[in-house]
């Protein structure tokens, strides 16, 4: 996937985030779901790493908390933007997902910062592929 194919997008299913390019702060859209969009394979095939984070209350968190929590993680992936490939934040269910490029202890490193940068940030899932 190329730099232009490659949309550095944290975005929200149902009551989506979208955070382009530089990770500000995004804006509030419709999307497909996630399932639908979030890429498993670059373009030679080869398989992505991704993992999940569950914020427990997010939905019910008032605009300026939600403000704040966005731009903490928006922070921390920015500083890893050139290895993700997409993250999503989705409202309804209180989950970040992120795919990335298949770095050994890349996904683990991220999800670390994003939970000292949001303590209620609670790894759930993982999937990482070794670079071969």
């Amino acid at each position: 996937m190329s730099n232009k194919e490659k949309s550095n997008s944290l975005a929200c299913a149902s009551n989506s985030l979208s955070l382009h390019a530089h990770f500000q702060f995004p804006d509030i859209q419709q999307s497909e779901p996630l399932w639908k969009r979030a890429p498993a394979r670059d373009n030679s095939g080869k398989p992505y790493s991704d993992f999940m984070m569950f914020i427990p209350g997010l939905k019910n968190f008032d605009a300026a908390r939600l403000n704040d929590i966005v731009n903490k993680m928006g922070a921390v992936l920015k500083h890893f933007e050139n290895d993700i490939i997409m993250a999503d934040l989705n409202l309804k269910i209180n989950v970040l997902w992120v795919t990335i490029q298949p770095h050994i202890g890349l996904s683990s490193e991220i999800a670390s910062l994003i939970h000292q940068a949001v303590p209620e940030a609670k790894l759930v899932s993982q999937h990482s592929v070794t670079e071969s």
